[in-house]
């Protein structure tokens, strides 16, 4: 069995007031730093140091020592995290993503980000069919 592949990595740098609430309806909702200020309140800022892949269905997303299966990837949520750092994960436990831009997760209580917490996506070290979500 080859080990797994890590597809993107990032360290918190900033969390918004409102992402304890969040996170305790089972949404985390992450945007690279350089965000509109706007959408700071509620989002967790990041620092991606790899960015070399997408999520897939199946892949695993560990938050610390936190992991979660993958269960769905909508159509632009690919784009979003490689190219602007921008994650709506749900832990949800969807077969299909609801929007567009949702990383859905296992249906299980999602931790509270703090400054200094790291994701990291884990997937299959082969490149599989870019096409396949």
């Amino acid at each position: 069995m080859t080990p797994p592949r890590t597809r993107y990595a990032t360290t918190v740098t900033a969390v918004g007031e409102q992402v304890a609430e969040f996170a305790a309806q089972g949404l985390l909702i992450w945007f690279a730093e350089g965000a509109p200020e706007e959408l700071h309140f509620f989002t967790v800022l990041h620092q991606p140091t790899v960015t070399t892949g997408g999520v897939r269905p199946g892949d695993l997303v560990r938050i610390d020592d936190r992991a979660f299966r993958v269960t769905a990837v909508g159509e632009v949520a690919n784009d979003n995290m490689v190219n602007i750092g921008h994650m709506d994960l749900k832990a949800n436990g969807a077969h299909e993503a609801p929007l567009p831009g949702d990383i859905c997760l296992e249906k299980l209580p999602l931790p509270e980000p703090r400054p200094g917490t790291t994701l990291v996506i884990e997937g299959e070290a082969a490149e599989a069919d870019p096409t396949r979500r």
